[in-house]
């Protein structure tokens, strides 16, 4: 396809496909002339108290939906082809690895770099697209691409919502209905965040405060973390007044970890990040 001159856009997934991955398939197909996805619940990203045997797979409904929106490869490889016998090469982005999810996650970020680094080395796609709805491994991966010299694009896309808020994700399939309505108090923390900085308040722990009480108000709901920093440092902020803020939550709901995020900003400052070059 290369050789032809054809534009290669990459969505890398693992599996459970939902609106969110057409959206991002959708994305490569209209920037691209071939799309590749593959398809790899990846075991190094999973701690060992994690959902990996349980992680949802529906290999029938992820082959219908990559058909429906015009997938024309898929790369499906198994743990062996990924991890040959004698495997012991890692990636890591330990700064931009160590808060928030680092510190729930111990190992995660590794995984999930060192997997994402094999499959741009392999497929060697001119754009690769993910959601911001894993916002910091996105900056990861941004960053990794950066460092280590490859010549992939990374394609950021909003996160796709249901009607009611919800982040799409995989893992919405392990809530009960009750869980279900109860998970959209991550969504209106984010409203709050949202309202709170419109109305011209910029103390970033009033805000934090607030919205951790009203997660903590859900009966089943138990809070991970409720963050409010830089979105390209991830480091604390000391005012939300006159910049960009990255809003991140980590809420269990029941038995099942949830994550969500949103750029905040109060009036006149653009809630987008500026775009990196690599």
């Amino acid at each position: 396809m290369r050789a032809e001159g054809k534009s290669v856009g990459f969505v890398p997934t693992m599996g459970a496909l939902h609106e969110g991955h057409a959206t991002l398939i959708r994305r490569a197909r209209n920037e691209s002339d071939v799309v590749v996805a593959s398809i790899f619940v990846n075991p190094k990203q999973f701690g060992p108290n994690e959902d990996l045997s349980a992680y949802p797979r529906d290999l029938q409904r992820d082959l219908a939906i990559a058909s429906n929106e015009g997938v024309d490869t898929l790369f499906m490889p198994d743990v062996d082809e990924m991890y040959p016998a004698g495997f012991q090469t890692v990636v890591g982005v330990p700064d931009l690895s160590r808060p928030l999810e680092g510190e729930h996650r111990p190992g995660h970020f590794c995984g999930v770099a060192t997997i994402v680094t094999k499959l741009l080395n392999m497929v060697r796609a001119d754009r690769a697209y993910f959601g911001q709805k894993d916002y910091q491994q996105l900056l990861i991966v941004e960053r990794l691409i950066r460092d280590l010299n490859i010549s992939t694009e990374v394609i950021a896309v909003p996160t796709v919502r249901a009607e009611d808020g919800l982040a799409l994700s995989s893992r919405n399939a392990y809530l009960s209905p009750g869980e279900r309505a109860a998970a959209t108090v991550l969504f209106r923390a984010i409203q709050t965040a949202e309202a709170y900085v419109e109305g011209g308040a910029d103390d970033p722990n009033t805000l934090q405060a607030r919205l951790m009480a009203l997660v903590a108000a859900e009966p089943c709901a138990s809070i991970d973390y409720v963050a409010l920093v830089d979105p390209e440092t991830l480091a604390p902020v000391r005012t939300l007044d006159g910049r960009l803020t990255l809003l991140a939550l980590a809420v269990r709901i029941g038995r099942t970890r949830l994550i969500d995020n949103a750029l905040i900003a109060p009036p006149g400052v653009p809630r987008v990040r500026a775009r990196v070059s690599r």
